[in-house]
């Protein structure tokens, strides 16, 4: 299983596909934090929505990097072999996560305000990108051409899912259960998150990150 994930990981990297993800997602946090600065939670919420995208489409570029015959060898070598897949796209989705971390504090986009302070600040990113992070991996991998057989299909199925999380994730949405809750998470931190909002939106979030999962689980043991 670490032998699959290690070399979809350096397949990924060595074909230099993850350049396009980890420079759009540069781009969106140089530009999220160049228009002034903010207090860390409120920044970290929405820099998670807008990294949302750009970790669901570098986890489809991920899984699409290997070739289709290579994926059946190692489907017959071990059947878990869509596991190594989904570690492996959670791996590099670590590295613009880290960087919306840390980058910030380097350009001067936040600044701690009064009752801030450093740990709690990081504290509140790892919580807002970890939930936005398996949420987008789901989706990357229903959008992956194992699953869609077609570019197209692929595409249309990871715009509509990009979509359909920020406008159920509106604040008049009739049904917001039904997307990841990264843009409620955003709202959330706007102000003092109390334990029950954290609790409610973690299982939330990580409910609808298993779902996505073990729909794409089934769906890859389902198709030849």
């Amino acid at each position: 299983m670490s032998a699959l994930v290690r070399m979809r990981v350096a397949g990924f990297a060595r074909t230099g596909r993850s350049l396009a993800p980890l420079l759009a997602g540069l781009v969106v946090i140089g530009i999220l934090y160049g228009g002034g600065q903010a207090r860390p939670a409120e920044a970290y919420g929405v820099s998670a929505v807008v990294l949302f995208p750009v970790l669901a489409w570098q986890t489809k570029l991920l899984l699409d990097t290997e070739p289709d015959v290579q994926r059946h060898l190692a489907r017959v070598i071990d059947r878990r072999e869509w596991l190594a897949g989904l570690a492996a796209a959670a791996l590099a989705g670590l590295v613009p996560v880290a960087l919306a971390l840390v980058l910030p504090w380097l350009i001067g986009g936040v600044k701690l305000g009064q009752g801030d302070s450093l740990p709690g600040a990081l504290a509140v990113g790892l919580w807002t990108h970890g939930l936005a992070l398996p949420a987008a991996v789901a989706l990357g991998a229903l959008a992956s051409r194992a699953v869609t057989r077609s570019a197209g299909y692929g595409v249309a199925v990871l715009v509509s899912g990009m979509t359909w999380a920020l406008v159920l994730g509106l604040k008049s949405s009739p049904a917001p259960w039904l997307a990841p809750p990264v843009m409620p998470v955003a709202r959330a931190v706007t102000g003092a998150v109390q334990g029950g909002q954290v609790a409610v939106l973690s299982v939330w979030g990580a409910g609808w990150a298993v779902a996505g999962l073990a729909c794409y689980a089934y769906l890859r043991r389902t198709r030849p």
